[in-house]
């Protein structure tokens, strides 16, 4: 049998043989993933709904997720609520808007000076290992349970995670390039804007996305513990009066905003590197 028999008895690709011989058509993967996550979010809540019913597990501990779900619709009526996501909101976008800026504008200079790049780099690598939370009591001496405290814990924990990968992405700038750039007597600026910044811009919206992640997790952990206003301290007070359904539903609230979080810098990182190849595969994939 030649090719152009196979070829026609098994169909184009992407198609298959259903009743009567009819072909049919196979979802795109683009459409499969997101009902598959779909269904693992739905088999996850069923298990939160029958597992207390069970025994296993105490509805005072675990309560069913149709309790979690009233608890969050009542919440959602109140102002106190709306405050302390405001709260929240306000301090991760202060805190990683000074992180990036800071973390962007420290790798760049570090990053084209590879005697300050020298200098510097067993000081970066002793502070960057330290927990942000080892330094809640320094915020509370400084601060105390103020709005200051929690930009604290949150620019040193994101500012890390912007300064290492720019200076990741300026280590990666191609010699010859830069040679060449060199040889047409581009300045500093000229480098920088034309080949560093290009080659340095991928691994950028790669730390802003990660400080991102990490500054929330941060400013929700200052609330907690410090007492912050925000929705770890909501958490916190829910906590403590034994409201164990307000707690679930405000820890289902912190998650969404996690999703939603990096649904938006991935949505960021996309749009800066549209010209960018792995973007381009992304998209064409």
């Amino acid at each position: 049998m030649t090719r152009a028999a196979v070829t026609d008895v098994a169909g184009p690709a992407g198609t298959g043989s259903g009743p009567g011989g009819a072909p049919t058509r196979r979802l795109p993967e683009r459409a499969v993933a997101p009902l598959r996550g779909l269904a693992g979010l739905a088999g996850l809540v069923a298990v939160l709904e029958v597992l207390p019913h069970t025994g296993l597990v105490s509805a005072d501990y675990l309560p069913p997720a149709s309790e979690t779900v009233r608890a969050l619709w009542h919440l959602l009526a109140e102002q106190t609520f709306w405050t302390a996501l405001g709260d929240t909101l306000t301090g991760w976008g202060l805190g990683l808007a000074i992180s990036v800026v800071a973390g962007v504008a420290a790798g760049l200079v570090i990053g084209s000076v590879p005697v300050l790049r020298a200098v510097t780099a067993s000081t970066i690598e002793f502070l960057r290992p330290i927990p942000s939370v080892a330094l809640i009591p320094v915020a509370v001496l400084l601060y105390g349970a103020d709005l200051r405290s929690k930009l604290l814990l949150v620019v040193y924990a994101s500012f890390w995670q912007v300064i290492v990968q720019v200076l990741a992405g300026i280590q990666d700038v191609d010699p010859v390039a830069d040679d060449t750039a060199r040889s047409y007597r581009l300045g500093t600026w000229g480098r920088l804007r034309h080949v560093m910044w290009p080659t340095a811009l991928p691994y950028v919206m790669t730390g802003v996305r990660l400080a991102a992640t990490v500054a929330l997790i941060l400013a929700v952990t200052a609330e907690l513990v410090i007492g912050a206003p925000g929705l770890g301290q909501e958490i916190a007070v829910a906590q403590s009066s034994g409201a164990v359904p307000q707690v679930y539903a405000l820890v289902l609230v912190t998650g969404l905003l996690g999703v939603a979080v990096n649904l938006v810098a991935r949505a960021v990182e996309r749009r800066a590197l549209h010209w960018h190849q792995s973007v381009r595969t992304e998209v064409a994939v």
